[in-house]
């Protein structure tokens, strides 16, 4: 069965056909780092990076990029409250994203590139969008895009130019011509510190949110690429600026297939700082351990809206345990997929079906059952290598069964000396294992000169 992915751009769930056969090129819009991440961005890393594993697990070579802006308002705001420089903010916050990463089983983007990074090629998109008339200086120092002069613009949320701009939420800056323009380069003022101003064509500045993304994913995935990908909150105006200045310079799709996973809720209101209901990954974790967080996240279809409750949260945890009692009462020995098995063949068919984790969970439970029955090693290494798509059940079942006890520090020091005896024989499959089980139980190794370190996520 051919991959079917829901084009948010088309409206409708179409087949997958790489540019490049054999090989996928994926941009998702990351985080701004200003603060922890919160369990928002903990769905959209997790969306993604099940699109990515299920892509790699159907043959394909994938090149994923997830951005990291480095260079924003509330950075530099927040830089300036704490005294400390842009970069020592960003650097605390780039560290704090892996180690939240990295608990929840995130697996590293082949690149995440920080817009800092990349301000020349910012500035020469910008240069090439003034040329085209699709760009112009503002009276008030900033370079804007004019929005109405590239003639798809609106096609992403599917709205009239006149609907989008009255949902404007940005009020209009005097050196705008049209509410619609957004920013492309902005006059940095004389009171912002060093390493929020770049020098340019355009005088001293620093780029705007969108023209960020435009030239990264240009840069390290080429003018067209396969999907573009990010929470449904960025459909407008990110997304579908960033269509207008990359379409508008190259004249060829930025994306053949735009995905945008849903909205988190608590207690069915959207979650956000304003209503107050706001949880950091860190929060989550201090309550429920990762792999628990990410079943939570998993088992609901990547586009339907995520209701967060200790309830919901509790009921995922109690479902994982079913899961891995099975794997604890029948060993699962060591199996490579047969997808013509009738569970691995359902389990593929969901999950090519516009990414499907719900249906494909239930076909866990149902082999699980089957496991239960029979007592078969073998559907037991099905179960396991099947739930290894999703990034679960990966750990071993006594130490999940076991994680409702916390773990002290001699017991904590005894894997780490155990992990480093791993090590030193070279069985770093080994070490990799008691990594990961102690980052399911919140506590994060850190491997230095003087030997490794330990501290649990708070």
């Amino acid at each position: 069965m051919t991959l079917r992915i829901f084009n948010t751009l088309t409206r409708a769930v179409q087949d997958f056909v790489p540019l490049e056969p054999g090989h996928v090129r994926m941009y998702v819009c990351g985080m701004t780092v200003y603060d922890l991440c919160h369990i928002g961005h903990a769905r959209s890393m997790l969306a993604f990076d099940v699109v990515q594993r299920w892509l790699k697990t159907s043959g394909l070579r994938v090149t994923y990029v997830r951005n990291v802006t480095d260079i924003e308002d509330k950075i530099i705001k927040r830089a300036i409250e704490n005294g400390e420089t842009i970069r020592a903010l960003t650097d605390r916050m780039i560290d704090a994203l892996h180690e939240d990463a990295d608990a929840l089983g995130i697996e590293r983007p082949t690149y995440e590139p920080r817009a800092t990074d990349y301000v020349p090629q910012m500035l020469s998109l910008i240069e090439i969008l003034e040329r085209k008339g699709l760009a112009y200086r503002a009276s008030d120092g900033d370079v804007n895009l004019s929005a109405r002069k590239f003639p798809g613009y609106g096609k992403l949320s599917g709205k009239p130019l006149d609907e989008l701009r009255a949902g404007e939420r940005v009020a209009v800056q005097s050196g705008k011509l049209d509410p619609l323009d957004s920013v492309l380069w902005k006059r940095a003022k004389e009171s912002e510190p060093d390493g929020a101003k770049w020098d340019g064509p355009y005088g001293v500045g620093r780029p705007g949110w969108h023209i960020e993304c435009s030239a990264m994913g240009c840069a390290l995935l080429g003018e067209s690429f396969d999907i573009h990908g990010g929470g449904a909150d960025l459909q407008f105006p990110h997304h579908e600026n960033e269509i207008a200045q990359s379409e508008g310079a190259f004249g060829k799709p930025l994306a053949s297939v735009w995905m945008h996973n849903g909205f988190v809720n608590v207690d069915n209101e959207k979650m956000s700082k304003s209503l107050g209901n706001f949880f950091t990954i860190r929060e989550v974790l201090a309550q429920f351990d990762a792999e628990t967080v990410r079943f939570f996240v998993v088992r609901t279809h990547y586009r339907s809206p995520l209701n967060y409750s200790d309830v919901h949260l509790t009921d995922a945890r109690n479902a994982l345990k079913r899961l891995y009692t099975t794997l604890d009462l029948v060993a699962p020995s060591a199996v490579t997929i047969d997808w013509s098995n009738p569970f691995a063949a359902r389990f593929k068919a969901a999950m090519n079906e516009d990414f499907g984790t719900p249906e494909a969970v239930a076909v866990l439970f149902e082999l699980a059952a089957e496991v239960n029955r029979s007592r078969s090693s073998a559907l037991s290494g099905l179960l396991r290598a099947l739930a290894g798509c999703l990034g679960l059940l990966q750990g071993l079942p006594q130490v999940f069964l076991q994680a409702g006890a916390v773990m002290d520090d001699a017991a904590i020091q005894t894997k780490i000396t155990q992990r480093a005896d791993a090590k030193q024989a070279k069985n770093f499959a080994l070490a990799d294992q008691i990594r990961q089980e102690l980052t399911s139980l919140g506590i994060v190794l850190k491997d230095g000169p003087s030997g490794t370190t330990w501290e649990t996520l708070q």
